[in-house]
C-alpha cells in the first residue's frame, strides 16, 4: 500500500471506532493539522463537546512527537497501526511526557527539528504507551469526558 491508501485506511478504521462510541465525526475542509473532530452533541453529553485529531496512521507500530502538535489547543494525537488494528491517543503534554520517559527529549532531532519518530517501538515504549490503548467506551470517555 501506498502512504495515501495507509491513510484512507487508518482514518476509515478510525472513524469507524469512533462512531461504535456514540459519538459523532466531522472532517475539516482543509488540512492545518486537525485530520478529524469527534463531537458530542447530545444533552447526555452536558451540550456540545468537541476534540480536534491529528491520525498518525501507519501499517506497523510507529510512534512520534512533533512540537507543531502544541500550537493547536487540544489536539489528541491518535496513533493507528493498522496490522494490529490498535489505537493509541494522546494529548501533546502527555506525548512530551512519554519522550521524557523515553529519553528522545534528549535527542538532537526533538533539539534540532522539534521532533522524534520511531518506527520500530521498543518494548519498554509500547509498555509506556498501554495506558493511551484506546478500546471500546474510550473514545467517549477522551472526547466527552463521560
Amino acid at each position: 500500500m501506498d502512504a495515501q491508501q495507509v491513510e484512507i485506511i487508518g482514518r476509515n478504521w478510525l472513524v469507524n471506532r469512533i462512531i461504535e462510541d456514540g459519538l459523532e465525526v466531522a472532517r475539516p475542509e482543509r488540512d492545518r493539522g486537525v485530520d478529524l473532530i469527534a463531537y458530542a452533541d447530545l444533552a447526555e453529553a452536558g451540550g456540545f463537546v468537541a476534540r480536534p485529531i491529528q491520525m498518525k496512521a501507519a501499517t506497523r507500530a510507529r510512534f512520534g512527537i512533533d512540537k507543531r502538535f502544541a500550537l493547536i489547543a487540544e489536539l489528541l494525537v491518535v496513533f493507528v497501526w493498522l496490522e494490529e488494528e490498535a489505537a493509541f491517543t494522546l494529548s501533546y503534554p502527555e506525548a512530551v511526557r512519554v519522550g521524557e520517559e523515553m529519553g528522545y527529549i534528549d535527542t538532537g532531532s526533538w533539539r534540532l527539528r522539534g521532533k522524534y519518530d520511531t518506527t520500530r517501538p521498543s518494548a519498554r515504549l509500547r509498555t509506556v504507551l498501554e495506558p493511551y490503548r484506546m478500546g471500546p467506551g474510550e473514545w467517549r470517555r477522551r472526547i466527552a469526558g463521560a
